[in-house]
């Protein structure tokens, strides 16, 4: 198991929250922020209109629907130990940028609703999480309230997901017989008294104090519960969690703020500090000299006022320093980072130094993109952060054609960020937008009207799926491409697409060109 060596690198977790829409995650992560010193009013999910606005949604579409649509990062500091955390999208539609987000991350926090159990969604995440072996705490919100009981929600975690289940808490209790958690390491209770936020100072579970706060044949019960639970669990194993095939399992209420600190201590102490990083050449460790990093994220005007385009990059290595030259991998470029910044959502800090696992913004004019290694001179590319073969695909319809050029820019601004595609037909003059979901059409109606004042409208296009083409023999590659072009179109990097009417017709056209490759994702690198 890699240990970091440097202080630095081993004070640092970098983790990202996975749930289903409406599990909690919004709450629990304003939570740990309150707790990590972020921020410092509580209640803006409980408020009322205008507060009612959590500080990790800040874009106008999000403040209205109440999703977080765009992925941010918030860095606090919690005893002693550096969090950086990865606010991942919860809504199903916007499955590629959460993808992406989580390549940044060394582990997670994966939230479970105790009614509902895994849903849809949650499952969708775990398995983006399962193809980098990131190791997860799990998290069972909402123990306040009626639910399942928490050893069917273990079991169904162990089975759906096979994964080795170890609770470090458990509920006293469920809905309205909730006394408090138990701390099945300590064998104390944590009492919790109604209408009152958190929990109260530890007492022994197995002393007379316990009998204070949970009436007599209840705590008899409990006792034997969690005498159960603790003897049915494998005993926590360290290498098995940080190796994906075990997760500690934590109980709590988000929105009571109960369990909430215990679950941050747990990511402080179990989840990995930064790890090592794969690239096209070799493995990259946190403690090398030289600075080294990958983009995982470009968010265009972020600030109204300025039409700035951040990208956030994850420092996989090396101590980085304020105005110091790095090269970006597509272009060959070397730019001087002047102006990196942290952030704390919208709010941002000059970063005068960051560490491997930080993640800096650093703000550019469209010549840094998603996908890009940005180092200290060495030719080197980190791997596993791609493109999905969109599955909507609608033409672009503009108001007033004397803004061609103008809608250019913006599609292409936006195709930076890597939530929508944009592929230019090799016929026709209507641009084609390829999404992951159906909402971020919505998205980007809404953002291009609000940042660049132009008005479209969406219709369907003539094609049901995009393949990206290419061919070991670059003379074959021409042959297809000049015997395709009604087809064909170029996506943002001019790397050719196959538009097909259907699934079937990629099948039927790829076993008549049977030296062509058809792909479904395409690595985001240096530039074709």
């Amino acid at each position: 198991m890699y240990e970091p060596q440097t202080e630095a690198v081993r004070r640092r977790r970098t983790f990202a929250i996975i749930s289903h829409p409406d599990a909690g995650k919004t709450t629990l992560t304003e939570n740990l922020l309150l707790m990590g010193g972020a921020i410092h009013l509580a209640g803006q999910v409980k408020a009322k209109g205008e507060r009612r606005r959590t500080q990790s949604d800040w874009m106008k579409i999000e403040q209205e629907r109440g999703i977080s649509v765009s992925s941010a990062v918030m860095t606090f500091e919690f005893e002693g130990t550096i969090c950086n955390l990865l606010d991942t999208p919860g809504h199903e539609d916007f499955s590629e940028d959460t993808y992406r987000t989580l390549t940044a991350a060394d582990s997670a926090i994966m939230v479970i609703d105790a009614a509902k159990g895994i849903e849809a969604q949650t499952l969708k995440l775990f398995e983006v999480c399962r193809l980098r072996d990131i190791p997860i705490i799990t998290f069972i919100n909402k123990v306040d309230r009626e639910g399942q009981s928490p050893f069917e929600l273990m079991d169904e975690i162990s089975e759906r997901l096979a994964l080795d289940t170890v609770p470090m808490m458990w509920p006293a209790g469920l809905g309205g017989l909730f006394r408090g958690l138990i701390d099945l390491r300590s064998n104390t209770l944590l009492p919790y008294e109604k209408n009152t936020e958190g929990t109260l100072d530890p007492v022994p579970f197995d002393g007379p104090e316990a009998e204070k706060y949970v009436p007599a044949d209840q705590l008899a019960e409990l006792r034997e519960e969690a005498e159960l639970a603790a003897v049915a669990s494998p005993d926590f194993d360290l290498e098995l969690y940080r190796a994906g095939a075990m997760t500690p399992v934590f109980f709590g209420s988000a929105l009571r703020k109960i369990g909430v600190r215990r679950l941050l201590e747990g990511v402080t102490q179990m989840a990995p500090a930064p790890r090592q990083q794969k690239t096209t050449v070799r493995t990259v460790d946190p403690d090398e000299k030289k600075v080294s990093g990958f983009v995982f994220k470009v968010q265009a005007n972020m600030d109204a006022n300025h039409r700035d385009r951040v990208a956030f990059m994850r420092l996989c290595s090396g101590k980085f320093k304020r105005g110091m030259k790095l090269k970006i991998s597509s272009s060959g470029k070397v730019i001087s980072v002047h102006n990196p910044i942290m952030f704390f959502a919208q709010d941002r800090e000059l970063a005068e130094e960051a560490f491997p696992g930080d993640i800096i913004g650093i703000p550019n004019h469209g010549t840094i993109r998603v996908g890009d290694t940005l180092s200290e001179g060495e030719d080197m590319i980190f791997t596993g952060i791609p493109n999905f073969a969109p599955e909507i695909l609608q033409r672009v319809r503009l108001g007033d054609p004397m803004k061609m050029k103008h809608l250019r820019r913006a599609l292409e601004s936006l195709a930076e960020e890597g939530v929508t595609q944009v592929f230019k037909p090799r016929l026709g003059a209507n641009w084609v937008i390829g999404v992951v979901g159906a909402l971020q059409l919505e998205v980007l109606k809404d953002r291009i009207a609000a940042e660049y004042g132009i008005d479209v409208g969406f219709e369907a296009a003539p094609y049901d799926t995009a393949r990206w083409v290419t061919a070991e023999d670059p003379a074959e590659l021409k042959r297809f491409v000049d015997a395709n072009q009604a087809s064909l179109a170029d996506d943002r990097d001019d790397a050719p697409v196959f538009m097909a009417k259907s699934a079937w017709e990629v099948g039927y056209i790829s076993e008549k060109w049977p030296d062509i490759t058809f792909s479904a994702t395409r690595e985001r690198q240096a530039a074709e």
